[in-house]
């Protein structure tokens, strides 16, 4: 190909070019119907209601470490892993067997444990859901998968009404995990089957 064809060519697409389309509006909903960011109280009560609703199970604390005591008393759980960097706080008032996860710890041995220990990078209210980026004190994906039960400390301004101001808390460059409620699945009978992708339990605390 010669200079003078390439450069006839790049001018034949040059000028069908197609002009960027517009921003598209964006005038939809970005709260929860009714529950909108600024009401507080209502933004927890509607994220504790869908989180019970999946089956979760809900603790309203101002401190976390005697709630997450008891969730894994209430549990019958004797060992339990956290990420590098938990807050110590979070397992003082807890006499159970505590093993951080580094250096990682392989899937049997987080499989032979009973419980994980998180927190999370943002909540969602409308959904009840947690989302968890591999940021402090939440750890690796892995470690949230095996254990039959997850706890999970939420400070209530990391909740959000609904989804879009969830994602504005969030970097999407790191690696997102959605969780809703404990995991569950059903077969073509409609059988329901809890554990088959994660944990059988959830447990949140939530401080308010």
């Amino acid at each position: 190909m010669t200079a003078a064809a390439r450069e006839e060519i790049l001018r034949r697409i040059r000028a069908a070019a197609v002009p960027p389309a517009p921003e598209p509006p964006r005038h939809y909903l970005r709260h929860a119907p009714g529950v909108p960011d600024e009401d507080r109280p209502a933004v927890l009560a509607l994220f504790a209601e869908r989180l019970e609703e999946y089956g979760a199970e809900v603790l309203r604390a101002d401190r976390p470490g005697p709630a997450v005591a008891r969730a894994l008393a209430e549990h019958g759980a004797r060992s339990l892993v956290v990420p590098d960097g938990l807050p110590a706080e979070w397992t003082a008032d807890w006499d159970g067997e505590v093993r951080t996860d580094r250096p990682p710890l392989g899937k049997a041995g987080l499989d032979a444990t009973d419980a994980v220990l998180t927190g999370c990078a943002a909540a969602v209210a409308d959904s009840g859901t947690l989302v968890l980026d591999g940021g402090p004190a939440q750890g690796r994906r892995a470690a949230t998968l095996l254990p039959d039960l997850h706890v999970c400390v939420v400070r209530a301004e990391q909740v959000r009404s609904a989804l879009p101001g969830a994602l504005a808390r969030l970097d999407p460059a790191r690696p997102l995990t959605f969780v809703s409620g404990p995991s569950a699945t059903a077969d073509i009978e409609m059988i329901r089957v809890k554990g088959v992708h994660g944990p059988r339990r959830l447990a949140v605390v939530l401080l308010d």
